[in-house]
């Protein structure tokens, strides 16, 4: 598992993220304080505070394609 820091900071962003990551297999979790929600869901990612970075945790052996893809939204 890899960890790395987001910043879904639009509603644009939030979509282009989720239709991006929709496109693996893996699972993705978004840690928002106590709250964790599936990364490839909109209206979960829409229930957390998008004001500051979340993490977000990739569960994947090869994770060098979704960190090239997640380049435009790394904190």
């Amino acid at each position: 598992m890899k960890s790395v820091k987001i910043s879904l900071n639009s509603i644009d962003k939030v979509k282009s993220f989720v239709n991006e990551i929709a496109k693996f297999d893996s699972d993705f979790d978004l840690v928002s304080g106590r709250y964790v929600i599936d990364a490839k869901s909109i209206m979960g990612i829409f229930s957390l505070d998008l004001s500051k970075p979340i993490t977000l945790n990739i569960h994947a052996e090869d994770d060098a394609e979704i960190l090239e893809v997640l380049k435009p939204y790394l904190a």
